[in-house]
């Protein structure tokens, strides 16, 4: 999260009354992430968060909002969104996309042990079950079809050693998703950037998953390996460490047991979740937007990932054979 559009308290002033959330009387803007505008605000009914889109518009926006509000009335433990006097999830605020929705308890947890992954590893798999029936589609806008026209971006910047490394992946990938073994994999809604930073807890009590905006349908293992590829590793090195890795894999695996083809793609996955988040971040490091308050990530990380994932050992997936 990050601030590109301020928003002072006299600017909600009048357009708070539309909720259901009584009078502001405190904004805070938020630093960490880079896509959207976001801030605390205090009210009379407590604490929410208010985030104002950059990228996404009137027409994509109903599917992040009404995905949560669908989580949350299945005991997914997930932000609420709350709906203005006419019953809209989002209203126009200095022009631009707006959503309110509730704050969630606790703090992110930074340093995970294996049994903060076994909580997120659960919680994972009970929101892909439970957002198997939600009837919105939307595909991942991460995923194919933008990876194609961001590598032509970013190739110029890169030397000759990146510019095939990338380029090398993403023809693996292209390979991969045209393939009947990839048609096979189950899939459905994922939230696609489930990082530390996007979980809460309290103690070692889970108490929240958030940040859904770039939230898709994609295959499950897929937004299993961008889960690990954050949770279960070493931060200076990006190598997996096991316990925490077959923690996180177990515990999601006892809720909604992985299958045969899942394992097949496992390693695959891990190194298309690493390629998204060093193509993205290699975009945002060489086309930064200006931004009020702007958290800068490393490429370099997921560089490093993607290069052990190609060759370095991964924990086996546990899965039920038919």
């Amino acid at each position: 999260m990050a601030v590109f559009t301020s928003v002072s308290l006299d600017d909600l002033q009048e357009w708070i009354k539309q909720f259901p959330v009584g009078q502001v009387s405190a904004v805070r803007g938020i630093s960490s992430g880079i896509e959207n505008s976001n801030f605390f605000i205090t009210t009379d009914s407590g604490e929410f968060v208010l985030t104002i889109f950059e990228n996404l518009g009137f027409e994509q926006l109903p599917f992040y909002l009404k995905l949560m509000k669908h989580l949350a009335s299945r005991g997914v433990l997930v932000p609420d969104p709350v709906s203005n006097q006419h019953g809209d999830l989002v209203t126009a605020l200095h022009g631009k996309p707006a959503a309110i929705v509730s704050k969630l308890e606790g703090s992110s947890q930074m340093s995970p042990l294996p049994v903060h992954c076994a909580e997120v590893g659960a919680m994972l798999a009970k929101m892909h079950l439970a957002a198997s029936d939600f009837s919105i589609r939307q595909k991942n806008l991460r995923a194919a079809e933008w990876r194609h026209a961001t590598v032509p971006e970013v190739l110029p910047f890169l030397d000759a050693d990146r510019q095939r490394l990338l380029k090398a992946e993403v023809h693996f990938q292209d390979a991969l998703e045209a393939s009947p073994l990839y048609r096979s994999l189950p899939n459905g809604p994922v939230h696609a950037d489930l990082f530390r930073n996007n979980v809460m807890f309290d103690g070692e009590r889970l108490t929240g998953f958030f940040d859904f905006y770039f939230a898709g349908c994609d295959t499950w293992i897929f937004d299993v390996a961008v889960t690990v590829n954050d949770w279960c590793i070493d931060l200076e090195s990006g190598a997996l460490d096991e316990a925490r890795t077959l923690a996180l894999l177990n515990a999601y695996h006892s809720v909604r047991p992985f299958t045969e083809p899942e394992s097949l793609v496992w390693q695959a996955m891990l190194r298309a979740g690493a390629l998204r988040f060093w193509l993205s971040r290699l975009y945002d490091f060489y086309m930064p937007r200006e931004a009020e308050i702007l958290t800068p990530h490393d490429p370099g990380h997921f560089e490093r990932i993607l290069r052990l994932r190609e060759t370095g050992p991964v924990p086996p997936l546990p899965y039920f054979s038919a």
